[in-house]
């Protein structure tokens, strides 16, 4: 039976909300099919405002993938404003999907992508106007299965009470096995009702079922045992890792957002994984290992994305793009093809030792220089050794120095404040290194109007990183260390003046840091901030730090923790962490070994270019690092007659 719109009755009420438009759909390259034509049902949310959650590469890879299968059915739904959200309620209409303006409550699954833990708020905002019960316990087989998804799941755990499962890693090839269970699940008329269907997604291995999981805690505060209460549940569930990525092109049709949103551009992610082992950086550790896309298949997904988008930049993404194997040849054969276009290329923030001047020209060559984005994280040598981010100063002076004398004028500088073993030294050498780059910019372009703005966050240990053993630095020595910065920039005025400084305070950090580390005990604590107001975390106007510790305080205290327990404690070796059960590939040993380099601020190669130093995820997950070079080229693209470019048989072996 077909699911009516809701569109009806929202659309009266649109006038009456900011960015209306956020919320009408029909986007192009968006897609809606009949729902009486689709057995499996999927509703994808980014947790997050439109404007953040449509350009998300994950979401938009799976609604494609999905939806390319013949019977399945995959729309989206994002985070609402407060504004509409208390309109919904007054006029009791459900969460929808932007595509066809359907309840989500009548989805099959309901698939959350987590980038960061501070969504977990509008993740129970979506369910609760979704008609969905908030705890997994209390839904029956009439509700979506509520799938978590994303980097934030590789701990689960504190929204263990509100989601029926995760999946930890790639997600394409992940949604059609599920696909598949679910299909077959409601094919044999779903028996066993929900519990089957989710003992058959947990016994594959590649599916975290909290509920099928027993925690209990010693009397210290720490866990003490996490154990299966179902013969057919795993001991661990591993990580998804899609490995030949050229099998993989999408997104094929980019969706083209109708209201601004924070990526205006067309992205095509070049190669997955990083084995920099920068040991603060989730991503690089849990994406492991390095899987290149081709020259080839760079060269057909730029194409066809900006034939059916009408997008004017490409974005080359990846953790570190620079470090592909093949860049030079990959930006200069897209800045050949599409020399005389509107078209320009860009790459996110690039390491200093992977940056060259080429590079920086061919990315340039239609005209558009815009600033150059480096991100050396850590103010002082030392310091940079703790994180393993080897980027000396010197480095980095001789690539401004040849940036701006190639005609650049801006630069932006990435740090982080709050680091392990960091004291104040390591942070005031920030000015100097930042009075550095305008002094080298002055000499070498002979100008005055030469800027550095530097951008700094609070550091926030992650699980499965050597840092997830880390004390984190108290939002009180973060503000203070900031503010003592500002001083010091601002000593000499003829520099200081140059000097941009953009900063995030302490308080959110901590915030995030009790949400990445923290265990099941954690959700009555998330539900209480939800329910006293607390909705979009990730938005200065909308966070209340106050309100996180009250809720903190009065819902963990009988428990014996506290806030200070879940981030300004540094843990033991041997203490169970709440996400060991959860195998992202690397080795628990491996990575206190690395925790205790840090601490002795020993530097870890990259195993791109050196032997394999045994992290375990190859092993482990039966993979290896895929990078080339292929010695291919990419040829220009020639029109055929009027209409638009298409590919010559473009590659050819070098």
């Amino acid at each position: 039976m077909a699911v009516e719109s809701v569109f009806d009755r929202l659309e009266p009420l649109l006038p009456r909300v900011s960015k209306p438009v956020q919320y009408v759909g029909g986007e192009l390259n968006s897609t809606v099919k009949a729902w009486e034509d689709a057995t499996v049902r999927w509703c994808l949310m980014y947790p997050d405002a439109y404007e953040v959650g449509l350009p998300n590469q994950g979401v938009q890879i799976l609604y494609e993938v999905l939806n390319e299968q013949p019977d399945v059915l995959a729309e989206r739904t994002y985070a609402v404003w407060p504004d509409l959200e208390e309109l919904m309620r007054e006029h009791e209409i459900p969460q929808f999907t932007v595509d066809a303006h359907r309840p989500v409550g009548e989805f099959d699954v309901f698939g959350v992508s987590f980038a960061t833990e501070l969504g977990y708020t509008n993740l129970l905002g979506a369910l609760d106007l979704a008609g969905i019960p908030l705890h997994a316990v209390d839904r029956t087989d009439d509700h979506p299965i509520v799938l978590a998804g994303g980097h934030a799941a590789f701990n689960p755990e504190p929204i263990a009470d509100f989601v029926d499962a995760a999946v930890l890693g790639d997600g394409e090839e992940a949604v059609l096995e599920i696909t598949e269970a679910v299909r077959r699940w409601k094919g044999e008329g779903r028996p066993g009702g929900r519990d089957e269907l989710l003992l058959r997604l947990a016994e594959s291995g590649g599916v975290y079922v909290p509920k099928f999981y027993d925690v209990s805690y010693g009397e210290d505060g720490a866990i003490a045992e996490v154990v299966p209460n179902q013969e057919r549940a795993p001991y661990r569930v591993f990580k998804r890792t899609t490995m030949e990525l050229d099998d993989w092109p999408y997104p094929k049709q980019p969706l083209v957002p109708l209201a601004e949103s924070v990526h205006e551009r067309m992205s095509v992610e070049i190669f997955r994984g990083c084995t920099r082992g920068c040991r603060f950086c989730q991503a690089g550790m849990i994406t492991r290992p390095v899987r290149e896309r081709s020259i080839e298949g760079i060269g057909e997904m730029v194409q066809r994305g900006l034939e059916n988008t009408g997008f004017e930049e490409v974005g080359l993404l990846s953790l570190s793009s620079a470090d592909h194997s093949e860049i030079a040849e990959v930006t200069k054969g897209l800045a050949d093809r599409y020399e005389g276009t509107n078209t320009g290329l860009s790459l996110p923030s690039t390491r200093v030792d992977a940056f060259n001047i080429d590079l920086a020209n061919e990315l340039s060559r239609n005209g558009r220089r815009s600033g150059l984005t480096f991100a050396p994280e850590g103010g002082s040598e030392r310091i940079r050794r703790v994180i393993n981010k080897m980027v000396s100063e010197e480095d980095l002076i001789r690539t401004v120095s040849a940036a701006f004398a190639n005609g650049w004028r801006q630069v932006k500088l990435y740090f982080m404040c709050g680091l392990p073993t960091e004291e104040d030294s390591d942070v005031l050498q920030i000015a100097e290194m930042a009075k550095e780059v305008i002094r080298a910019g002055r000499a070498a372009s002979g100008r005055k109007d030469i800027r550095c703005t530097i951008s700094i966050g609070g550091f926030v240990p992650k699980p499965h990183t050597p840092f997830q053993w880390a004390s984190q630095t108290d939002p009180e020595t973060v503000d203070d260390r900031l503010r003592k910065l500002r001083e010091a920039i601002n000593t000499d005025r003829s520099l200081g003046r140059n000097i941009g400084m953009r900063y995030h305070d302490g308080k959110p950090s901590l915030i995030e840091g009790l949400l990445s580390r923290g265990d099941r005990r954690l959700g009555r604590v998330i539900e209480r901030v939800w329910r006293e107001g607390g909705r979009f975390d990730g938005w200065n106007e909308y966070f209340s730090y106050e309100r996180w510790v009250d809720c903190a305080e009065a819902e963990l205290a009988e428990l014996g923790v506290d806030l200070a327990w879940f981030t300004t404690r540094e843990r033991t070796e041997n203490e169970i962490l709440p996400w060991d059960h959860l195998d992202s590939g690397l080795d628990k040993e491996w990575l206190w070994a690395d925790w205790q380099d840090a601490l002795e601020a020993r530097e870890q190669d990259d195993c791109r270019w050196t032997p394999c130093f045994d992290c375990g995820v190859c092993p482990t997950m039966g993979t290896d690092i895929e990078v080339g070079p292929t010695g291919r080229k990419l040829l220009p693209i020639s029109p055929v007659g009027q209409g638009s470019p298409v590919r010559n048989p473009a590659f050819t072996k070098g």
